[in-house]
Formats: C-alpha cells, sequence, structure tokens
C-alpha cells in the first residue's frame, strides 16, 4: 500500500502545543485537576487502570475495553475518560499499550513568535521539528501491531476471567479507542489470523497457506480520530463499529476513511460515522480547551460514542 493510503506519523496531534508543554493533546492543564476515581492494578503482569460502575458488583455492568493514546494509564485525563463510562454503567478496563514507555513529550517556548524570524530562527526551528519528528517515529516503531496486540490479548484473558460477570452481562467485550488506540480496537474488531492476533506477523504481511484465524474479540466498537489506520483495517471489521473523525485531519485522512467505510458497507457490518469540522485531531480526549465550541463537540461525540455502546 502506497504511503498516502496510511495515517501515519505523530500518535496524536499537537493542536494543544501552544497551551501545555506536551505534544499529545490529551496532557493539557486537566492532568493537574480532578482526581480520577478507579485504581491501577496488573494482568497478566500490565498495568491496567480500572474503574467501575458505583453499583458493582450489585449491578455487573458491561466490559469495556479502553484503548488510550499515546499518554497511556498514567494520564489523569484518560482516567477521567474512563470514570465518565463508568459512571454511565460500564467497567471499564484500561491496559497499557506501551509496556511503561508513553509517547514522548515535547518543550514547548512560552515566548511570543517573532512576526519575522531571522534565517538562524527558522532553522533552528527546523532542526526542532526534525528531531521531534524523529523521536515520535522512533517511538511508534517500538509500539507495533507485534507488540501490542499480544499485551492485548493477554489482559483480555485475564479480565473476562476476573470480571466474567460483567462480559455476561454484556453478551461480550466492548472497546473504544482513541488515536492510537483506535487501531487496535479496529483490530480486535476483525477476524485475523492467529499467528497475527499472538503478535509473530506483522497484519499487513501475506499469511501462511491454511493459518487458521482467530474470529473478533469484541462485540462493539467505537473510535475517535483515529491515527495510523489503513483502509484495510476498517474493511477488516465485522462487528458494529462507530467512527468519530475530524475533517481534513492528515493524521486519519478523508480518503483513508472513505474507502474504509465504502469497505464495511459493502460487508453489510453496522457503523456509523461522523465528521467534525473545525475541531482538532485529538479532541474527543478529555482536555482543558479554552475554546468552548471544541469543548462542546467534545461532548457531542462523547454522548455520540456511548449511545452506541448502549445501543448495543
Amino acid at each position: 500500500m502506497a504511503d498516502e493510503d496510511v495515517a501515519t506519523r505523530a500518535p496524536e496531534s499537537d493542536a494543544q502545543e501552544a497551551q501545555t508543554t506536551s505534544g499529545i493533546p490529551g496532557d493539557t492543564k486537566a492532568d493537574q485537576g480532578a482526581a480520577s476515581m478507579g485504581e491501577i492494578t496488573k494482568y497478566n503482569e500490565i498495568e491496567v487502570y480500572v474503574s467501575k460502575p458505583s453499583d458493582y458488583p450489585h449491578n455487573s455492568g458491561k466490559l469495556l475495553l479502553l484503548l488510550t493514546g499515546g499518554t497511556g494509564v498514567h494520564s489523569t485525563n484518560n482516567q477521567t475518560q474512563a470514570d465518565k463510562y463508568a459512571a454511565e454503567g460500564f467497567l471499564v478496563v484500561m491496559p497499557d499499550q506501551f509496556g511503561g514507555d508513553p509517547a514522548p513529550t515535547t518543550t514547548t517556548s512560552t515566548a511570543p513568535a517573532e512576526a519575522h524570524p531571522t534565517i538562524i530562527e527558522q532553522v533552528k526551528l527546523g532542526v526542532a521539528s526534525v528531531a521531534k519528528s524523529f523521536t515520535i517515529d522512533m517511538w511508534l516503531a517500538r509500539h507495533t501491531p507485534e507488540k501490542v496486540l499480544p499485551i492485548l490479548h493477554g489482559v483480555l484473558t485475564s479480565v473476562k476471567e476476573e470480571y466474567a460477570d460483567a462480559v455476561s452481562s454484556g453478551g461480550g467485550i466492548y472497546a473504544v479507542g482513541y488515536c492510537f488506540g483506535a487501531k487496535y480496537a479496529l483490530l480486535l474488531a476483525a477476524d485475523l489470523h492467529k499467528d497475527v492476533a499472538a503478535g509473530h506477523r506483522a497484519p499487513e504481511t501475506q499469511a501462511e497457506e491454511g493459518m487458521a484465524r482467530q474470529g473478533p474479540q469484541i462485540k462493539c466498537g467505537a473510535i475517535a480520530h483515529g491515527t495510523q489506520i489503513t483502509v484495510e483495517e476498517l474493511a477488516g471489521v465485522s462487528v458494529p463499529m462507530c467512527v468519530v473523525a475530524v475533517k481534513d485531519d492528515p493524521l486519519f485522512p478523508d480518503h483513508v476513511r472513505e474507502q474504509g467505510v465504502e469497505a464495511m458497507q459493502k460487508k453489510g457490518v453496522e457503523h456509523e460515522v461522523s465528521v467534525y469540522d473545525g475541531v482538532p485531531h485529538g479532541f474527543a480526549v478529555l482536555g482543558d480547551y479554552a475554546d468552548e465550541g471544541i469543548v462542546e463537540k467534545q461532548k457531542e461525540a462523547f454522548e455520540q460514542m456511548l449511545a452506541w455502546l448502549k445501543k448495543h
């Protein structure tokens, strides 16, 4: 597949970079704000943030796998996002997909930008941009499906046993994925060859003849502004899927989304797609946005994804 058919580059957007020292939209001022309600434990040696409904186990709820962007399980924003789903009756498990290696942050100067920077200043800015891009590319190279899928399958095996009541109550496992995590929500919603699911082979490489397949690991999913997503990954989805996207998002290009959704439609897979205009990549992740318009659309996206999960 050609490079233009894949949403690559940074795991998150830099939309908030002028407001914070992080290059990740989830790491905003809200990360120093409200305390989270759940707890971090370990399943299969992987850290997992768990947030339960207030009336659990009296009400077993439904098991929801929340896959984060690059900020990972220790981001208060991500934990608070998990708590919001728990408050709606879901037993949320949010695993550390990165093995203790969350996406790198960037240091942004708070000094006002020069209207007409000198040539030297332009060179410095260019060097910093290249260095940042290289750092993120190196991070992405460390976190591929061959590394991440075995982590997720190991956690799912453990939590399905630990919270069998919630799995039974929901008739399976639900999943939401934001940014980096969206790709893996799609892969878990697909009928993968077993060697891919086990991390022995990249999804895009040729399978051995006669290789057995492993069915979808979730019954329903919802994703928001994914990154590194391919047309084939969208086309491979075989369970109901809600897609929240940003218009003209270079990290999730319109043509990738459109071709993938068309393939889902041809397969008869139930789906819902909403494309938001005037918002940055990462807008659906909780954060301290100054723009009230973004805050309102963030709430709208959450309600859309929540309604989709509850519907199924």
